[in-house]
């Protein structure tokens, strides 16, 4: 079994539902003899043929919109915007039709499409390259949106967003693209959707997090572990539908909670989680709930934009002052 990368983990996936699964398309901005910007199509073209991995404009609307059109006639076409800070001229087609299809027709149609985007910073990009935007998607009904953290989790996750009957827009983190190897068998085993992972088991305190975040949590859990404090690290993975009933467990057994989010702290979507523990798990907590996050700013370019992204001496800090509250 071979160690792969998260973006090899990607066009793993990719590539084994085209083999069994004739409807399934690609298409973008440089997918096709190109491979994509990131390599994440690298090999599809010559493997599938260029009518299954084809080459768009550059022109993110037309994109969206013929991924809405295939799949509403039966195919099942994943579309690549090349950074998730060009999704928004995807936002009409996504929202305004992909998400509605099903309840437009009354379920005698659905919208089979992966809507796939780089996501987030870290990579020393400008600004449209470097976004964290999840939170504008997961208040539309009918979108999942799915956020995996590892190349197990890209493989596995991408294969069930392919093979779900309704539209899924799937960010991938790419600062750890290639961080790290994983052994990941190519079995076409899909991991389930709307369920938060439990990475780390603890009893203090519990870091809930989601894409390239949980690298930091995970540090942090480490860090706070080494002053004897146990913290547990979930994967929220796909935000919506989210799984409250995973969190909600965990801050049954803890008490405290600290959600990291790389997006900008204001109406993010940490904030919904957030309010859904007010809300449900208000006698369960032995302190207020605390968020790290990236500031209320643009993503700044390179030489600040580490201090942009939640570090793993902010969450140790964020916990230790939770832990102190109450």
């Amino acid at each position: 079994m071979a160690a792969i990368t998260l973006i090899e983990g990607v066009t793993q996936a990719l590539a084994y539902e085209m083999k069994h699964d004739p409807s399934v398309v690609v298409l973008g901005e440089d997918v096709g003899v190109n491979g994509g910007v990131f390599r994440a199509t690298q090999g599809l073209s010559d493997k599938f043929g260029e009518w299954r991995v084809f080459d768009t404009p550059l022109d993110e609307t037309t994109i969206a919109g013929l991924t809405v059109g295939l799949a509403a006639q039966g195919m099942k076409p994943i579309a690549e915007a090349q950074f998730e800070g060009f999704i928004y001229p995807m936002m009409e087609q996504i929202c305004c039709h992909a998400a509605r299809m099903r309840n437009r027709t009354r379920g005698r149609i659905t919208c089979p499409a992966v809507f796939r985007a780089p996501w987030g910073g870290g990579i020393h990009a400008p600004e449209h390259h470097s976004e964290a935007n999840e939170h504008l998607f997961t208040n539309v009904p009918g979108l999942r949106v799915v956020l995996p953290s590892s190349p197990a989790r890209a493989y596995g996750l991408l294969l069930a967003a392919i093979r779900d009957p309704d539209p899924v827009v799937f960010f991938e983190p790419k600062r750890i693209y290639r961080q790290y190897k994983e052994e990941v068998p190519d079995d076409g085993e899909a991991l389930p959707l709307d369920v938060c992972f439990v990475l780390r088991d603890g009893t203090d305190i519990t870091l809930v997090t989601w894409g390239a975040q949980v690298k930091e949590c995970l540090e942090a859990a480490d860090a706070l572990a080494h002053e004897g404090i146990s913290a547990e690290v979930i994967d929220v993975a796909t935000l919506t539908p989210l799984d409250f009933d995973t969190i909600a467990e965990s801050v049954q057994k803890t008490g405290r909670c600290v959600i990291v989010q790389e997006a900008p702290k204001t109406a993010g979507f940490g904030a919904e989680i957030a309010a859904r523990i007010a809300e449900e798990c208000i006698y369960d907590l032995l302190a207020p709930v605390a968020r790290v996050s990236g500031w209320d700013v643009h993503t700044p370019l390179y030489r600040l934009e580490m201090k942009q992204l939640p570090s793993t001496a902010r969450i140790v800090d964020a916990a230790k002052r939770t832990l102190a509250a109450g």
